[in-house]
């Protein structure tokens, strides 16, 4: 039965590409403008099925989740690896990303080709989840090159708009570069180390005798990789494609371009710096270097996007630019472990970090597509023409109120409890400055938060009159919404999720590699560097 559960869960990515694949014929065959979006559901609830199952099956195990495609050992094939950390964001995802598809549903009379639009968007939905299960650094390639050009072919949807065509023309150039730097890194860690398992990697990295060329390979390798991992995040200075290609896509891909994708080159970072080259590993030293470095990035990030947003009129530049500044709030937790012998103040940090992942993507998604309701019934993104258009849609403006809430950490949302756990870690390490820095960039974001309110919700203009149909759509924002409340009001019995996810980065690692290497028959070990 264990077999057949993990079958289950193993097969969800490449499932999601035959259908992604598959929808032109199945549209040709059936010849029905909803046969596309069928496929789609299909995908996306077989997706989140095999994410739950998967998470649960940890839990169950209390042991990472290894899958071994086409029977081959990990080392000598390609293996997915779950964990507490990549098991509870790609629930997350699955979930998030069904929702999306409902919406996009609701958004049909926007899409003129189904059929393309909802292949890319299974594609994209594969290339997120195949990132964030790989336990393979090439595969991990290959997973962003499927979620790259999905994301490229989704901007560049309303191809008959030329704000679009510049938006996914800059995300295409910059992003073909970025990818070709990571196979680079790749290729230097498979020259040296001679694997590109995850694990292995990572067991190598923590030998004491390691010769010193090894090192400086793995310190490029690293560099190489966080630049590409910061872009595909939009980490200040690779932040500057974000606002263009966020607004101008398709609503529902914005939702997922700002709530999921960004989060894939957050994880590639957390998996670098703290499972395959962790503390104690060959490059610390580096290591700590670099997530200072990042700590900084991180705190330009969150003030730049903060400011920014206080001067946005388009609604949808707004919260691309509130993405920038929680992005760089995700990286100051992510970067506490530049703080040597305070594994338990990082372990917090990490802790707070899951939990903005989490609740920041919750709700960027819910205001994306709450904000798409607004556009359809103004036909305007400026917010000096949606003014007062809210008060039309009274369940769409409280899920849009509800979503800045807990963006801004009001008590007791779940972005109150992120924000206070990366904040006390920074007391804990004696490192007041970013407890400091956490709350300057809470209240900067403030003013942005309530202009776009004040505007949709209480503003008095000319906005058009008119109601957009679909109050189903209207009901599962506000669920949404509500979840990031109701988690945050039952925090302490949902914590230890986050915990054990924390825990993963910091304290689980040998149990990471552990795994892998029960997986390797005895008689191959000798095989492994």
């Amino acid at each position: 039965m264990a077999d057949y559960l993990l079958h289950i869960v193993g097969m969800a990515t490449p499932i999601l590409v035959l259908l992604s694949f598959a929808i032109p014929v199945i549209s040709k065959a059936f010849k029905s403008k909803r046969a596309p979006f069928v496929a789609a559901m299909i995908g996306g609830i077989y997706a989140a099925v095999a994410s739950v199952l998967a998470l649960y099956m940890v839990y169950k195990d209390n042991s990472p989740l290894v899958y071994m495609y086409g029977g081959w050992p990990p080392h000598f094939g390609i293996a997915y690896e779950i964990d507490y950390f990549n098991g509870l964001i790609g629930v997350f995802t699955a979930l998030t990303m069904l929702a999306i598809m409902l919406y996009s549903l609701w958004y049909e009379h926007h899409i003129d080709e189904p059929t393309w639009y909802f292949a890319l968007l299974l594609g994209l939905e594969a290339g997120i989840l195949g990132c964030l299960y790989t336990g393979d650094a090439f595969n991990l390639f290959v997973m962003i090159e499927v979620l790259s050009i999905s994301a490229y072919g989704l901007v560049a949807y309303h191809r008959d708009r030329p704000e679009a065509v510049e938006a996914a023309a800059k995300y295409i150039l910059i992003g073909a570069v970025a990818t070709i730097m990571y196979f680079i890194a790749v290729v230097l860690l498979y020259a040296g180390f001679g694997t590109v398992n995850m694990a292995i990697l990572s067991r190598i990295a923590m030998r004491p005798e390691l010769p010193q060329s090894l090192k400086y390979l793995a310190m490029l390798s690293i560099s190489l990789a966080l630049w590409v991992f910061t872009y595909k995040s939009a980490l200040f200075p690779n932040h500057f494609w974000l606002p263009d290609a966020h607004p101008e896509a398709p609503t529902p891909i914005s939702a997922a371009l700002s709530g999921l994708v960004v989060n894939v080159g957050v994880y590639a970072s957390a998996r670098f710096l703290y499972t395959l080259f962790g503390d104690g590993s060959a490059v610390s030293g580096y290591r700590e270097f670099v997530l200072l470095a990042l700590f900084v990035l991180g705190t330009v990030s969150g003030v730049l996007g903060a400011l920014m947003m206080m001067i946005q009129r388009d609604v949808k530049r707004l919260l691309a630019y509130s993405t920038i500044c929680h992005i760089g709030i995700i990286y100051v937790g992510l970067a506490a472990g530049f703080a040597i012998g305070s594994a338990e103040a990082v372990k917090l940090a990490l802790m707070g970090t899951s939990i903005h992942i989490v609740a920041h993507g919750i709700s960027k998604a819910v205001l994306f597509m709450a904000s798409g309701i607004f556009i359809d019934a103004t036909g305007s993104r400026d917010l000096d023409a949606m003014k007062g258009v809210g008060r039309r849609y009274p369940l769409a403006s409280l899920s849009l109120i509800l979503g800045f809430l807990n963006l801004a950490g009001l008590i007791p949302f779940m972005g109150f409890y992120s924000k206070l756990l990366i904040a006390l870690s920074y007391l804990k390490i004696g490192f007041v400055l970013g407890t400091i820095l956490i709350i300057v960039i809470s209240a900067l974001s403030i003013p942005g938060y309530m202009k776009a309110i004040s505007a949709i919700v209480f503003g008095v203009g000319e906005a058009k009159e008119g109601r957009v149909a679909g109050r189903w759509v209207e009901v599962m924002l506000l669920i949404m919404s509500l979840s990031t409340l109701f988690i945050g009001i039952f925090f302490q019995q949902a914590a230890y999720i986050f915990d054990y996810s924390s825990n993963s980065l910091v304290s689980g690692v040998q149990n990471y590699v552990d795994a892998v290497i029960k997986k390797i028959p005895p008689e191959l070990r000798g095989w492994i560097p």
